[in-house]
């Protein structure tokens, strides 16, 4: 009997007990609450993209030959119709003499044709001279004519060609890039070959950016933009969109569209060709009532841990929050607005200073549990 006594008392010591420390654990479970407060929210897309100068003209060559000459260089500020290189002449004179030579002969060959037809036409119109000798003298004539404008006309080329050895800057602005040195040769047989790129002004840059077809129905011209750089990670650019444009380009099935975006750039920090991140500025509210996003998807447990729900959410005909009140949770519908992924504009609903429930603390006990390492060894969780 004394033994079936005193396991009685630990069977009944070991159920208050483990009631006494369930209850404890239960008490000490809490609800994380927000109270809703006045901020502001954005909504916004981000992409990445590369600088470059609003206006740059590639600087070329019409015509072969080896250069003579280069009078600029990287970064060199040149005005328009500066001169900036120069090819060897000496072929080009050469062909240029020879055409004007030939002018000169076609002009005195057109002059002799033209006296003589002039001479045979009066002949032939007093009958003294047959009608093959004046047709003889009328068509000599008209090669004559016909081999001086020849003659003209590539006079006028061979001097165009040799003003194409003078290379000029067609536009204000800096160099950038040089591609060729004095004594290198070019060929424009096929192509124009690139001398020099030359940008207008480094002060007005602009952002190509490539936008995701998931992001680009948001983007419109207009709107703000801030973005920054690798070469300045402290700083933050603004701009604006000034064109969003139609063309898609496809990169390994992925579709994106070209968007740009103004970037001034007074103090000459920009580069071309840097790498930009843009966030793109859809839409901006301050001083508005915001709340977390996780309050609209919490939902409390029964006792026997199944969510308890409303009739509104249970037909999902509108949001709903659950206020944290004296007399315990109670729920609400709501009306929102933007979001920026993390919180969202409550436009009706709940008031300012309400706590809605945004999920469940974990109980004292369960953050101060031990884990253990191994070999042996425990840490703090």
């Amino acid at each position: 009997m004394k033994k079936i006594a005193i396991l009685i008392i630990v069977v009944v010591g070991a159920i208050f007990l483990f009631f006494s420390f369930r209850t404890e654990e239960k008490a000490k479970i809490d609800y994380e609450v927000f109270k809703v407060r006045r901020g502001n929210i954005r909504n916004t897309i981000t992409a990445t993209g590369t600088i470059e100068p609003i206006t740059q003209v590639e600087v070329g060559t019409q015509v072969s030959g080896t250069i003579a000459r280069i009078l600029v260089d990287y970064n060199s500020e040149v005005k328009k119709g500066q001169l900036i290189a120069e090819l060897d002449k000496t072929v080009l004179e050469s062909e240029y003499e020879a055409q004007q030579s030939t002018l000169y002969a076609n002009q005195n060959e057109f002059d002799y044709q033209k006296k003589n037809y002039e001479r045979v036409s009066g002949l032939y119109a007093k009958k003294l001279v047959s009608d093959s000798e004046f047709e003889t003298a009328e068509y000599q004539y008209e090669n004559a004519r016909r081999a001086l404008d020849r003659s003209r006309s590539d006079l006028i080329k061979a001097k165009t060609n040799l003003n194409y050895c003078m290379i000029y800057s067609p536009i204000d602005g800096v160099v950038i890039s040089r591609a060729v040195d004095e004594g290198q040769t070019v060929a424009a047989m096929f192509n124009t070959p690139k001398l020099f790129v030359i940008a207008n002004d480094l002060r007005k840059m602009r952002v190509i950016a490539d936008v995701d077809e998931a992001d680009i129905g948001q983007v419109q011209e207009g709107q703000k933009v801030i973005f920054t750089v690798d070469a300045f990670p402290d700083e933050h650019f603004e701009g604006s969109v000034t064109q969003v444009r139609l063309e898609p380009i496809v990169t390994s099935n992925v579709v994106t569209y070209e968007v740009v975006i103004d970037a001034p750039n007074p103090d000459l920090k920009l580069k071309p060709g840097l790498t930009a991140s843009i966030t793109v500025l859809i839409h901006e509210k301050k001083n508005v009532l915001v709340m977390p996003l996780r309050a609209l998807r919490f939902q409390p447990e029964d006792e026997d841990g199944m969510p308890v729900m409303t009739e509104e959410v249970k037909t999902q005909t509108s949001k709903s929050v659950w206020l944290q009140t004296l007399e315990g949770l109670k729920s609400k519908d709501v009306r929102t607005g933007i979001s920026d992924g993390i919180y969202t504009e409550v436009l009706e609903g709940v008031q300012e200073g309400e706590s809605v429930v945004t999920g469940i603390r974990l109980p004292e006990k369960a953050a101060d549990v031990k884990k253990t390492k191994p070999g042996g060894k425990s840490f703090d969780a």
